[in-house]
Formats: C-alpha cells, sequence, structure tokens
C-alpha cells in the first residue's frame, strides 16, 4: 500500500536587523534607523544609507540611542511590521 508522507511545513527564518532608537515618543512604537551600505554602481565608491522602521515595543523598554535588534513579524497596522527583540547596547544617558 501507498504510505501517506505527513507534510512538514518549512518555516524561513525571520529577518532581524540591527540599529539605533531615533524616536520612542509613540506609546508601544520605537523608529529604527539601520544603516546599510551600497556600492556607487559607475564610481563604485561606499555609500552609507539608512533606512528607518517603526517596531513593536511592548513595555516601552527603548530609549533614544539605544542599539536595538528588531525583527520581522505580521503587520500590526499600516507602517509597523516590525517588533522590538532585545537591547544590544544602552545608550549613555546624561
Amino acid at each position: 500500500m501507498a504510505e501517506v508522507a505527513e507534510k512538514t511545513r518549512v518555516v524561513a527564518p525571520r529577518t532581524q536587523k540591527v540599529g539605533r532608537v531615533v524616536s520612542d515618543k509613540m506609546d508601544k512604537t520605537v523608529v529604527v534607523a539601520v544603516d546599510y551600505v551600497r556600492r556607487h554602481p559607475l564610481y563604485h565608491k561606499r555609500i552609507t544609507r539608512t533606512s528607518k522602521f517603526q517596531a513593536h515595543d511592548e513595555n516601552n523598554e527603548c530609549k533614544i540611542g539605544d542599539v536595538v535588534r528588531i525583527e520581522e513579524t505580521r503587520p500590526m497596522s499600516k507602517n509597523k511590521n516590525w517588533i522590538f527583540r532585545e537591547i544590544v547596547e544602552r545608550a549613555v544617558q546624561i
């Protein structure tokens, strides 16, 4: 007889990024700036660009200047598709 093969769902690991918190003024939301390097197509100079992502911070732990790790998740609102995972480095508070 033919055996029924179990279907296993393979889930790709979620994308993670590390960036610096630039705004924490919203409730349960932080804005994280992530820097990345691209090479200019004609001049081949390395150019640093910045992307900003809104991330969900359930306990309002993050402060401006913290280096944090964010992870991609389901859409939580129009612009919020990332969730805060951990603080990599705390900012020095003056």
